[in-house]
């Protein structure tokens, strides 16, 4: 039984022992939650380490503006911390692009940041590439910015080329070079509303974690380049309705079934000369999924996935002729999860990440001889690191737990132990210098939010970059008194697998019972919401409301082995709604959980299971918010719903039972809809689909649209105006805690 069924009393006693007086205690507001500064402290993101290691780089939310990022570095020899790049003062001020927009909202790390989102040293380590307002600029360590580009449309995916001889970009749809201390170069020609050059496409961003299209060669004598025809994908009429009108967006939106975009590949030299078109086989009805050159330039290095997903081929290309060799090919029965792990080493071998052993693993791979670096029931995440010197692989896993996330080495000979080089109770990430000499680890946990210490090799660590400390003037300090310690338990499916589950309460009093606020994700590959991680203060401002939060991770979700996972496989909207159930079924046995009082909360694929809950069990919650649901899988896009669907035409009968339209008619319970009207990841369609079924059956529901809103709903007042909406839905449904009486 789970951690948490065991000991009802002893948990209710533990509770209340650790309860802080109310005097003692300052509550959260909305209006505290998403104001400035952000209450969880210094939040840095894009931590790098410059090419010698004496610097480490990231971008910082200022403290007045929170969604505003600026460039700063610390002095890892002695901690000190200055601002690079201001972008107040670099930017022009200028719109982005919808391009652009559109980017930042599929790369969710920095989906409705505002400032610097990205940024690129040069290998020599003396300046920064600086993307600002649609421009780049050329930031030098004195505090010099210099503008490279200067032209109406925005320049996307700048980088400086590996030997710095270069700074490349897309504009226009066209791949231009231009020579550090040069001119610009237009290389590619023919862009046009369907044609582009080094873009990724639709589902390469938002599905494939493929940010770019196109890749340098190690000795900058040569580019790879994606050409991407968007012709034979179908549109899809998006209307972005803004506070101040509507604009209209032919978007080309691949859904389920229709055709993709074809992407070939090239090879040129920086001045667009002498192209080579790479052999990618037969069949065009495949995905790009990864290019990668050699060490020595000699080989570019392709990953090519069937469009069923079922096959992934390792493609060797010779750069000058185009043609190809398979070396590699993995098969499964299901589908095949990608992954950033492959690494060429210098000896002409590379590292593979596979789940053939039915867990995601690295693996040396020298003249078809694979030999098996880790092993176990639990998986590899990301490869931080190569050194080649020690034979040394850094990367990220969750041995200890699913719960958690470490840092870890092993040795490229795949002998000697494993060796852990982070602590237990934390969720770790890591980046790690050229030469393999220090780690920059970031850190948090469910009490404790991010912080970024540096470390050498060994993991051992040298100082601190961001204690972020919940103390003194702290933002969180003043409610840490009224901070709800999280509890992780365990319950069991109905096959016996084991489901992992988190709750958060208000200091319990004996024999009263509390509403709950149930949270779910739930989708197949895609980050889980059971992790021992700081999360959002939104969470502790409804406990402190009196609320209960809860949640648990359902058969399906990612990092507990292909097993686990493929149980969605051609049966979405099946187990996982089965495991949401067997949460409530645990909640309901609580003495403290008024079981009538639940309400479900979820977005995205979380918003899908709020509707497909009710439909499956009527009457079972008080309440449920759906915010972007997809409701009809047809109108999700090819990568990921024929990932864990198949074709619409192969499996006709799939799609009706695995969607949320059909059976809305079964609604009898209160549900809050919510949708941005700019959204062009969960399209409106789904939306109207599911309005337009249950208004034909007379079945009542609330709804709430955000004019200028895409797939992400925030922002500055936006964020308020949403938990409001929600806390209000929830009260007027009897779904919330009773109002505190006035003292007579």
């Amino acid at each position: 039984m789970s951690s948490l069924v065991k000991g009802s009393a002893a948990v209710l006693a533990l509770l209340a022992s650790a309860a802080v007086p109310a005097s003692a205690k300052q509550q959260l507001t909305l209006e505290r939650v998403f104001a400035n500064p952000d209450l969880s402290g210094s939040q840095p993101r894009a931590l790098k380490l410059s090419p010698d290691g004496k610097l480490v780089t990231l971008l910082k939310p200022r403290t007045d503006e929170k969604e505003r990022l600026d460039l700063w570095a610390i002095d890892s020899a002695t901690g000190a911390e200055r601002m690079l790049v201001d972008s107040r003062k670099t930017g022009s001020g200028a719109e982005l692009s919808e391009a652009e927009k559109m980017q930042r909202e599929r790369d969710r790390s920095i989906a409705g940041s505002t400032g610097i989102a990205t940024y690129d040293w040069a290998p020599n380590g003396k300046s920064i590439l600086v993307p600002v307002d649609g421009d780049l600029y050329l930031a030098s360590l004195d505090g010099q910015v210099t503008r490279l580009t200067n032209s109406p449309p925005s320049e996307l995916n700048g980088i400086v080329s590996p030997k710095g001889g270069f700074v490349s970009f897309v504009r226009d749809g066209n791949l231009f070079v231009q020579p550090i201390g040069g001119k610009e170069r237009q290389v590619t020609q023919g862009a046009s509303e369907t044609v582009s050059w080094g873009v990724a496409e639709f589902v390469a961003q938002e599905e494939m974690d493929r940010r770019t299209g196109y890749w340098w060669s190690p000795d900058d004598q040569l580019i790879a380049v994606a050409r991407v025809d968007e012709g034979p994908v179908s549109i899809v009429t998006r209307t972005a309705t803004g506070g101040e009108g509507t604009k209209v967006y032919q978007q080309r939106y691949p859904a389920a079934g229709t055709p993709n975009a074809l992407v070939d590949l090239y090879v040129m030299r920086p001045d667009g000369r002498g192209q080579v078109k790479v052999d990618l086989g037969d069949d065009s009805d495949i995905y790009l999924a990864r290019v990668d050159w050699s060490k020595d330039g000699r080989t570019l290095y392709v990953q090519r996935q069937s469009r069923d997903q079922k096959r992934l081929d390792l493609l060797a290309v010779d750069p000058a002729t185009g043609k190809s060799r398979i070396v590699l090919t993995e098969r499964a029965k299901s589908s095949i999860n990608l992954s950033n792990n492959f690494r060429p080493l210098s000896d002409g071998s590379f590292l593979w990440w596979s789940e053939k052993s039915g867990h995601g693993h690295l693996y040396h791979v020298r003249g078809g001889k694979w030999v098996a670096l880790t092993s176990g029931a639990w998986e590899v995440r990301d490869v931080v690191a190569v050194d080649e010197r020690q034979g040394a692989v850094y990367f990220t896993g969750n041995r200890e737990t699913p719960l958690e996330q470490q840092l870890y080495a092993a040795s490229l000979s795949g002998k000697g132990a494993l060796r852990q080089l982070t602590g237990d109770g934390w969720w770790n990430d890591a980046v790690m210098d050229s030469g393999a000499t220090h780690l920059v680890i970031s850190r948090s946990n469910t009490d404790q939010p991010k912080q970024v210490y540096l470390a050498d090799s060994n993991g051992k660590q040298i100082r601190w970059l961001s204690e972020n400390a919940l103390t003194g003037n702290h933002p969180y300090a003043p409610y840490r008194a009224s901070h709800a310690k999280t509890r992780f338990g365990t319950i069991k499916a109905a096959d016996g697998s084991t489901l992992h589950t988190r709750i958060m309460t208000p200091p319990l009093e004996p024999g009263k019972r509390y509403p709950v606020f149930m949270l779910h994700y739930g989708g197949p590959g895609a980050g889980r919401v059971v992790t021992n991680q700081w999360g959002s203060p939104i969470y502790q401002y409804l406990v402190d409301r009196g609320w209960i939060v809860f949640a648990i991770d359902n058969r399906g979700t990612p990092d507990r082995g292909k097993a686990f996972e493929d149980q969605l496989y051609h049966a979405m909207g099946t187990v996982e709604i089965d495991d949401q159930l067997k949460g409530v079924e645990w909640l309901k046995a609580q003495p403290y959980v008024d079981a009538k009082r639940i309400a479900t909360y979820g977005w995205s694929y979380g918003g899908y299971l709020s509707v497909k809950l009710l439909e499956k069990a009527p009457g079972l919650f008080s309440a449920a918010i759906a915010g972007a649901p997809v409701t009809r899988w047809e109108l999700y896009d090819t990568h990921y719903t024929e990932r864990y669907l198949g074709k619409p035409q192969d499996r006709p009968s799939a799609y009706p039972a695995s969607g949320a339209v059909e059976d809305a008619i079964k609604i009898k319970d209160p549900m809050l809809l919510i949708h941005g009207m700019s959204d062009d990841n969960v399209v409106f369609d789904n939306a109207t689909a599911l309005m337009a079924r249950m208004q034909s059956a007379a079945i009542p529901f609330e709804m709430m649209v955000y004019p200028g809103q895409t797939h992400r709903v925030g922002g500055p007042g936006i964020s308020v105006h949403l938990w409001r909406t929600i806390e209000d839905f929830l009260r007027r449904n009897g779904a919330a805690p009773e109002e505190p009486q006035p003292d007579k």
